[in-house]
């Protein structure tokens, strides 16, 4: 019986990660998670969320007053917003759109192949 070495061992592991590439599909369309996004958005945006901001401002002041400076309100306010904002903007970023005008549809048709 023939020892098996390294080479062997990698060709083996190559064949089985393409035959599992083709297995794999990237998820697009799907609506498994929407539960899961519904959830973290009512949290954020929920009570939840207005709890966290108020403890992030309140943090804030708290750090402030005894840093002497307003820049940790500050930050605790932006962090408070920004979380608060954060669903809204995911959102607006994964369901945008370029539309594409008809002339430049035309403008690029109208290129040469060989460029």
């Amino acid at each position: 019986m023939q020892a098996i070495n390294k080479s062997h061992v990698q060709t083996l592991a190559l064949v089985a990660l393409m035959v599992g590439a083709g297995v794999a599909m990237a998820g697009t369309g799907s609506t498994t998670f929407d539960s899961v996004w519904t959830t973290i958005t009512d949290w954020m945006q929920g009570t939840l969320g207005r709890v966290l901001v108020g403890m992030m401002i309140l943090t804030g002041i708290g750090a402030g007053v005894l840093r002497q400076s307003l820049m940790s309100f500050v930050v605790g306010v932006g962090g408070g917003v920004g979380l608060y904002a954060a669903p809204d903007i995911i959102e607006s970023i994964m369901t945008a759109t370029v539309p594409v005008s008809v002339k430049a549809a035309e403008a690029l048709l109208a290129l040469p192949v060989g460029m």
